[in-house]
């Protein structure tokens, strides 16, 4: 009798012993829900230990901050959400790249209600006191407000002004800063075309500046005096007249106007592809770069 009770006892421990092992884990589980997977390393311990090393990695720091400033038009609400869809599925780590949509005062009530509603689900958009025309001194106002927008920890190493026509290929432009100067900078597609070193203004199409240059333009007194022109030569002018943007980047075979629809049309490296006017560009586009293994055709 005493031999089968104390089988039985230890039967019964074994049992407890086993059922402890399996709602060790779910205490363990609940207790730290951040933590998917748990193995327990001894009996009692709570400890996490992740499934796999790479989360325990710290990403990378970016090497730069970047503003993306796409200047476009109130009304262009679903060409906004085709150009968030197209820039949310490239994946940066080496740098931090920040996209905003610039516009200027919305003065339609039909208009202000969808930019309204766009804010408060995105926060991606800035409204600038200015008049809707490209070549009416937006881009001075863009670039003149930026430094009172983003100050201090918040400031980028540079900014870009780019049409809602154009789309960045976001890694082979970030690849192509690495070694690029920070400082009295100006990158872009150029004009005249040959002129790799000293263009004498980057095509509209979309173009950098360094964050010194954007503060030197909200400083100016060139620039105040002469905001309103076509917008592209213009800024060319206002960094020649100040004698500033001693590095000048000339970007052109990889920036570009859209050529067609074929694999052909589009160059390996791409950095910028423009006049994107129409839905099937963008989505010709989007399928040959960042898409392109994703889509089943």
């Amino acid at each position: 009798m005493k031999h089968s009770s104390s089988k039985t006892r230890s039967s019964s421990y074994l049992h407890l012993l086993l059922l402890l092992l399996l709602i060790l884990p779910l205490i363990c589980l609940f207790s730290n829900p951040s933590v998917h997977l748990y193995l327990i390393p001894a009996l009692g311990s709570c400890q996490p230990v992740k499934y796999t090393e790479a989360r325990e990695l710290t990403p990378p720091k970016p090497t730069f901050r970047l503003l993306m400033g796409i200047l476009t038009l109130p009304s262009r609400f679903e060409r906004r959400s085709l150009i968030r869809l197209a820039y949310s599925n490239q994946q940066i780590t080496e740098a931090h790249v920040d996209i905003r949509f610039i516009l200027c005062s919305v003065t339609k009530e039909d208009e202000n209600t969808l930019v309204s509603l766009e804010m408060m689900q995105y926060d991606d958009i800035i409204i600038l006191n200015c008049t809707e025309s490209m070549n009416s001194g937006k881009t001075y106002t863009y670039f003149s407000s930026l430094p009172k927008l983003f100050s201090g920890e918040d400031k980028y190493d540079y900014a870009t002004k780019s049409d809602d026509d154009t789309y960045f290929i976001l890694d082979n432009l970030i690849k192509s800063l690495k070694d690029k100067s920070r400082h009295d900078m100006y990158y872009g597609a150029g004009f005249p075309f040959n002129e790799k070193d000293s263009p004498q203004f980057m095509l509209g199409m979309g173009y950098l500046l360094s964050w010194d240059l954007v503060e030197w333009i909200a400083e100016s007194e060139i620039t105040r005096s002469e905001p309103v022109g076509p917008e592209d030569m213009l800024t060319g002018k206002w960094l020649t007249m100040g004698n500033k943007a001693g590095n000048r980047y000339n970007m052109i075979p990889a920036m570009y106007d859209y050529k067609g629809p074929e694999l052909g049309d589009f160059i390996p490296g791409t950095i910028a592809v423009h006049q994107l006017k129409e839905t099937a560009r963008w989505l010709n586009t989007l399928k040959y770069f960042n898409m392109k293994d994703r889509i089943r055709t």
